[in-house]
C-alpha cells in the first residue's frame, strides 16, 4: 500500500497536543495506524513536547493534592449508561476495520445517493461526533458539492478520485471550506471511507439540496 495523501503537521501537532475534536481525532489515528511516515512524525512532535516540559519549572502542588488523588482511587468505577454501545464490531462488507473503530458502535447502511450508503459511528463518551462511514459502488458518482466546516476522510477500501487527485487505501483527504468537488469512485471495486465532519455538506444541485436535508447525514 503506498500512501500519497497525509494529513498536514498541523494536524498532527494538535492530534499530539489532545486539541482535535474526537471525531478528526479518530480519522487521524486511524491513518496513522497504517502510516509510518506520519507514526514518525507524531514521535518526533511528542519528543519536542517532552523536551519542552522536562525545561519548564516544576508548579507546586496544592496541600491537598494527595488526599483528593487518594480519594478518587476509592470510588467505584462509573456504570456503563443504557445508550453505550453493547458490541464491538470489527468487520463490514468482509473489511476488517481497523482498530481504532473497534470500540465504536456502528449503525446500518443507509440511502445516501444513488450508489452510496453511509452508517453512524457512534465513539463512546462523545455523542455530539460526527463520524460516518461512507461506502461508494464501483464507478458511482457523488453530487457536486462543498463543505461548511472541515471534512476529514480515510479511505479504508478502494479508491475515489476528484478534482484534486485520486486518494487510495490508506489516504486521508482533508476538505476544508474552499474545496468544491464531485468524487467519483474507480470502476474496478467499491469505496469505503471513514469520514469525521465539522461543518454542513453543501450540495450544489437542485435535487440534492432538497433531498439532502433529509437524509440525516
Amino acid at each position: 500500500m503506498t500512501i500519497k495523501h497525509h494529513p498536514s503537521d498541523d494536524l498532527l501537532l494538535r492530534l499530539t497536543a489532545g486539541s482535535l475534536g474526537a471525531g478528526p481525532a479518530l480519522v487521524i489515528t486511524t491513518h496513522l495506524e497504517g502510516c509510518e511516515v506520519c507514526r514518525r512524525q507524531v514521535a518526533a512532535f511528542e519528543s519536542v513536547g517532552g523536551a519542552i516540559l522536562e525545561g519548564m519549572s516544576p508548579e507546586p502542588l496544592k496541600t491537598d493534592a494527595l488526599a483528593r488523588t487518594l480519594e478518587r482511587l476509592d470510588l467505584e468505577p462509573p456504570a456503563p449508561t443504557a445508550g453505550s454501545p453493547v458490541f464491538r464490531q470489527r468487520r463490514i462488507d468482509g473489511l476488517e476495520l481497523p482498530s481504532s473503530l473497534h470500540h465504536c458502535a456502528i449503525g446500518s447502511w443507509r440511502w445516501l445517493a444513488p450508489g452510496f450508503r453511509w452508517s453512524k459511528v457512534a465513539i463512546p463518551g462523545h455523542p455530539d461526533a460526527r463520524v460516518v462511514l461512507l461506502k461508494g459502488a464501483a464507478g458511482s458518482m457523488l453530487p457536486a458539492h462543498g463543505h461548511s466546516g472541515p471534512e476529514f476522510l480515510q479511505v479504508l477500501s478502494g479508491a475515489f478520485s476528484d478534482e484534486r487527485g485520486r486518494y487510495g487505501p490508506g489516504d486521508l483527504d482533508e476538505a476544508d471550506t474552499d474545496i468544491d468537488h464531485r468524487p467519483v469512485v474507480d470502476p474496478e471495486s467499491e469505496c469505503i471511507c471513514l469520514a469525521a465532519l465539522e461543518g454542513e455538506t453543501r450540495p450544489h444541485g437542485g435535487l440534492a439540496r432538497l433531498l439532502w436535508p433529509l437524509i440525516g447525514f
